[in-house]
C-alpha cells in the first residue's frame, strides 16, 4: 500500500474539518475563531499541493477534493459571515421578521463556486491567477468583523456597518473571484531577486501592513496584491 499518495489527500480533508469548525464559530458570531481556522484550512490548501508535487502523487481525485474544501473553507464560510454581519446591521425590507438582505451575503458563496469550477477548467492558471483566488477573498472578508471589533476611527466603524457598503463589498467580491484580471503567482520557483522582484515586494509589503496595521492590514494587503498585480500587467505589456 502506496501511503504517500493518500497524504496530500488527507490534509485536504483536514482543509475540510477546518472550514467545517470555522463555520460553526461563524453561526455563533465567534468571527476571530472563524478566522483562525479559515488561515489554517488555507495554510492546509498550500500544503496538500505541495506534498502531492513532492510525492508525485497529482491525481484527479485530489482536484476535485481540493476544490470541494476550498469551497467550504474559503466559500462558504465567508459568505456565513458576510450574511452575520449584514444581519447585524440591516433592516427588513419586506413586511413581517424576514430580513432579505442579510442573505446576499451568499452571493460570495455563489461567486466562489463559480471560480473554483472555472479554475479546474482552465489551463490558463497554472503558473498565475485569472481573477482573485478563494483563499485571499476569504481572508478580506474575514478581516472586516475583526478590523470593526478592534477599530477606533469613527469612519471605519460607519462604514463596516452600513448594509449598503456591506452589499457594494459583497458584489465586489464576486466580481473580483471572476473577473479576467490576471494576478501573479506568490510561488517562488528560482532563487533570483530580478526573476521574483514582485513577489518579494509584495511579502515585504505585506508584512509591514500587518505589523502597522494589524487586521486593518489583511483587507489592505489584499487591495495591495491586486494593484501590484495591475502595474505588473501594465509594465509586461509596455
Amino acid at each position: 500500500m502506496n501511503i504517500k499518495k493518500h497524504i496530500p489527500n488527507l490534509i485536504t480533508l483536514l482543509n475540510l474539518f477546518s472550514g467545517c469548525i470555522a463555520l460553526v464559530f461563524a453561526f455563533n458570531q465567534d468571527f476571530e475563531m472563524a478566522f483562525y481556522f479559515v488561515c489554517l484550512g488555507i495554510f492546509l490548501d498550500f500544503f496538500d499541493g505541495f506534498f502531492a508535487r513532492l510525492f508525485q502523487v497529482s491525481s484527479p481525485l485530489g482536484l476535485q477534493l481540493d476544490s470541494l474544501a476550498d469551497m467550504v473553507t474559503s466559500g462558504v464560510v465567508p459568505g456565513l459571515v458576510m450574511f452575520q454581519m449584514m444581519i447585524s446591521h440591516s433592516s427588513p425590507l419586506v413586511a413581517g421578521h424576514l430580513q432579505i438582505f442579510p442573505y446576499l451575503g451568499f452571493i460570495i458563496a455563489l461567486g466562489s463556486c463559480y471560480r473554483l469550477a472555472n479554475f479546474n477548467i482552465d489551463t490558463r492558471q497554472t503558473d498565475s491567477f485569472i481573477g482573485l483566488p478563494t483563499p485571499a477573498n476569504a481572508l478580506f472578508i474575514l478581516s472586516l468583523p475583526l478590523v470593526l471589533k478592534y477599530a477606533e476611527s469613527l469612519f471605519v466603524i460607519e462604514l463596516l456597518t452600513n448594509q449598503w457598503f456591506l452589499l457594494v463589498i459583497t458584489l465586489l467580491s464576486a466580481y473580483m473571484l471572476n473577473a479576467e484580471i490576471p494576478l501573479f503567482s506568490l510561488k517562488i520557483k528560482k532563487f533570483s531577486f530580478k526573476e521574483n522582484a514582485i513577489q518579494i515586494v509584495f511579502l515585504i509589503l505585506s508584512l509591514l501592513l500587518l505589523i502597522f496595521f494589524q487586521y486593518l492590514g489583511i483587507p489592505l494587503l489584499i487591495l495591495l496584491y491586486v494593484l501590484l498585480s495591475v502595474i505588473n500587467n501594465k509594465v509586461l505589456k509596455n
